[in-house]
C-alpha cells in the first residue's frame, strides 16, 4: 500500500500543482512534521508509565529512597523527581523543581534535569540509531546512561564551587498513601502530554519546517537569486548559514552545514533536529560523528519553551544565561572527548584537537577528586 507521501504527491500531480507548492508540501510539510510525528506512538507509551507512576503515589517514595544516594553528589532525593518528569518533556521538568525548597540544590537541579533525554529527544536517538548504527540496541540506553552520568558529574563538580557550596538541607516531604490509579485519570495524562507535544508539532515545528524548506529553496544559481527544487545545498541561504556556522562543530566531528543548521534549529525545539534531517539530506556524518552530534545535542541548552521554563524558575536572567552557557559548555566538552578519543581509536588523530580533549578530561577528573568538606549530618523527615 502506498505511503502518504506517495499519496499527496499523485494527487498533487493529478491536479498539475506548481512546482513550489508540490515542493513545499512534500519537502517541507510532510518530510519535516511527518519525520517527528513519526515517532509519536512510541513517546505516548512513555507517557502511560510516567502518568501510572505519579497516579500510584510511588513518585514521592522513590524520592525518599534516592535522596541519601543524590546527596553523594550534590543534589536532593526531591531532585529525581523532576528528571523522572523531565524524561517525558523538560518544561514540567524544569516546574517540578519548585518542590525544592533550598535555592542552591533547587538550582542545580533546573540547570541539570534537562540533561535526561526527554520525548523531544528521542526521535534523534532513534534517528541516529537507524541511519548510521543500522538500529543498534545499544545507542538509546547510552543516551539515558550519557544522561544519567552528566548529572552526577555536575552535580559533583558544582558542589564544589562557591556558588553551590554549602551544607545539605533537611529532606522533608509528605508520601501520599499507595492507591491504584484510575484508568480515566492515566489515560488523561497521557493524552495531554501527547496532544501537547502534537499542537507543538502542528505550530512551531511546522513553522520551522517552512523555514527550512525555504531556506533550502532559495539561493544562488549562476550569480542570480531565486527558487528552485533542485538547488544545491552549498548555494541555498540555509546552506550559507551552516557554512558560516559549521567551523564551531568541526572539533567536534560534526563540521558541516546540515547538521550545524539542525543543531541551531534544535534549540526551537529538539523535534526539529529530525525534521531538519528529513527536508534535507543526511549526508557527510560517519558514525562516531553521528554519535558525537547526538550527545551534543542531547545535552546541550533546551528548547525554547524549556529555556523560558529555566527562566521563570530561575527568577533571574543572570541565572538563566548561566544555566544555558554551562549546558552549552559540558555538551561540547563531552561531544569533544567522544570525537577526539574515538579518532584516536580509529587512527585519524587529529594532534591539537586531542591535546584539548585530554586538558577537558584532566580538568573533569581534577573538579571530581578534589576534596571537599561538607557537613555529614543529614536529616530526613517524613510524613505519612
Amino acid at each position: 500500500m502506498p505511503g502518504i507521501p506517495v499519496l499527496v504527491e499523485q494527487g498533487l500531480d493529478s491536479i498539475n500543482c506548481v512546482g513550489w507548492l508540490k515542493s513545499l508540501i512534500l519537502d517541507g510539510i510532510i518530510g519535516g512534521v511527518g519525520a517527528v510525528l513519526g515517532f509519536v506512538p512510541q513517546m505516548l507509551v512513555l507517557f502511560i508509565f510516567l502518568a501510572f507512576l505519579e497516579s500510584c503515589g510511588y513518585m514521592a517514595r522513590i524520592a525518599f529512597v534516592m535522596d541519601r544516594i543524590f546527596r553523594r553528589f550534590g543534589l536532593s532525593g526531591k531532585s529525581f523527581i523532576p528528571m523522572l518528569i523531565g524524561s517525558g518533556c523538560g518544561v514540567p521538568g524544569v516546574m517540578a523543581s519548585r518542590t525544592i525548597e533550598n535555592e542552591r540544590d533547587r538550582r542545580m537541579t533546573i540547570m541539570t534535569t534537562t540533561f535526561i533525554p526527554c520525548g523531544a529527544k528521542m526521535p534523534i536517538v532513534a534517528m541516529i540509531a537507524a541511519a548510521l548504527f543500522g538500529g543498534a540496541w545499544w545507542v538509546a540506553p547510552s543516551a539515558y546512561f550519557i544522561g544519567v552520568a552528566a548529572i552526577i558529574v555536575s552535580g559533583i563538580m558544582l558542589k564544589k564551587t562557591k556558588m553551590f557550596a554549602g551544607d545539605p538541607a533537611p529532606f522533608v516531604m509528605e508520601l501520599p498513601a499507595y492507591h491504584l490509579p484510575t484508568f480515566g485519570n492515566v489515560m488523561r495524562s497521557m493524552w495531554e502530554r501527547g496532544w501537547s507535544f502534537i499542537k507543538k508539532a502542528g505550530t512551531i515545528i511546522l513553522l520551522s519546517s517552512i523555514l527550512i524548506w525555504a531556506g533550502n529553496s532559495f539561493g544562488w544559481t549562476d550569480g542570480a537569486f531565486g527558487f528552485s527544487t533542485e538547488l544545491e545545498m552549498e548555494n541555498s541561504i540555509l546552506g550559507k548559514i551552516g557554512q558560516g556556522i559549521c567551523w564551531i562543530f568541526a572539533p567536534l566531528g560534526f563540521g558541516e552545514p546540515t547538521a550545524a543548521v539542525a543543531t541551531i534549529m534544535g534549540l526551537v525545539a529538539k523535534e526539529e533536529v529530525v525534521g531538519v534531517f528529513g527536508v534535507l539530506d543526511f549526508e557527510g556524518l560517519s558514525a562516531l560523528a553521528g554519535y558525537s552530534f547526538l550527545v551534543f545535542n542531547l545535552l546541550c541548552a533546551p528548547c525554547f519553551a524549556a529555556i523560558g521554563a529555566i527562566k521563570r524558575e530561575m527568577n533571574s536572567a543572570k541565572w538563566t544565561w548561566f544555566a544555558i552557557g554551562y549546558q552549552c559548555g559540558f555538551a561540547y566538552a563531552v561531544s569533544l572527548m567522544i570525537n577526539q578519543f574515538g579518532l584516536l581509536f580509529t587512527g585519524s588523530v587529529n594532534v591539537i584537537g586531542l591535546i584539548f580533549a585530554i586538558a577537558v578530561l584532566a580538568f573533569m577528573i581534577y573538579m571530581l577528586v578534589r576534596p571537599y568538606k561538607e557537613s555529614t549530618k543529614l536529616t530526613q523527615k517524613v510524613k505519612i
